[in-house]
């Protein structure tokens, strides 16, 4: 499926934004104007089911599928939050990006403490100020983002990875140089993973103090645990 696309910017190097599951592009409406000011032309994807782009058949590989239809081959940068994480994991060999940066992947799905994405279901009719006490450090831009997201997110995509479904797709080793933003505390990257993860070789940088979306928690300290990768 050919993805609905969002840029913020016009230069020579080329990064790509994947979010993560209940969102869609919109969620990075800080950080795509902050990377085209270093020089990119940022291209941001409504995944399958989520924002502009179309509904069909769900499921993480589908997902994968999909930015490879979408998007360029061999960018600068590639970001990847939560289930976008794990779809650009699935991708990253085929689009053969220079760097990839994972946000709080939710590569271990189904493991002990996981939650089951199929409660996500629930919070597309989460009001507002329930919504602002589930993320105390979200700007009021951010809340309004998520609720208009929410308000045409197919909550079928939630269950396509629920169940049997939620398996773990924690990469064996990284594709390309890649790095890892964690949460403190992280519900999907727990303690022994982040050591697994840098005995596989990748990078694991934990922000500290920022929930699950990390570039709305601290937007700052999200940028800043970027230094050496963008």
């Amino acid at each position: 499926m050919k993805l609905y696309t969002h840029e913020w910017g016009t230069g020579d190097r080329v990064a790509l934004l994947v979010h993560g599951i209940m969102s869609d592009h919109r969620t990075w409406r800080r950080v795509g104007p902050a990377l085209a000011d270093k020089g990119y032309r940022v291209i941001g994807v409504d995944l399958r089911g989520h924002g502009a782009s179309g509904r069909g058949e769900y499921g993480a590989e589908i997902f994968a599928d999909d930015l490879v239809d979408t998007l360029p081959t061999g960018a600068e940068l590639a970001v990847g939050h939560s289930l976008g994480g794990v779809a650009l994991s699935l991708a990253v060999e085929r689009l053969a990006p220079a760097r990839a940066v994972y946000s709080d992947p939710a590569w271990a799905l189904g493991g002990e403490g996981t939650v089951d994405p199929a409660l996500f279901v629930e919070f597309r009719r989460i009001p507002r100020d329930v919504l602002a006490k589930f993320n105390p450090r979200w700007e009021a831009a951010d809340l309004d983002v998520e609720m208009a997201t929410l308000a045409v997110w197919d909550p079928d995509t939630a269950l396509s990875i629920s169940g049997a479904d939620a398996v773990d797709r924690t990469p064996a080793a990284p594709v390309v140089p890649s790095l890892v933003q964690v949460a403190d505390p992280s519900t999907v990257v727990s303690d022994a993973l982040k050591e697994e993860l840098a005995r596989r070789g990748f990078e694991v940088r934990t922000v500290r103090g920022a929930g699950h979306t990390i570039h709305r928690d601290d937007f700052d300290a999200f940028m800043g645990s970027l230094d050496g990768w963008v």
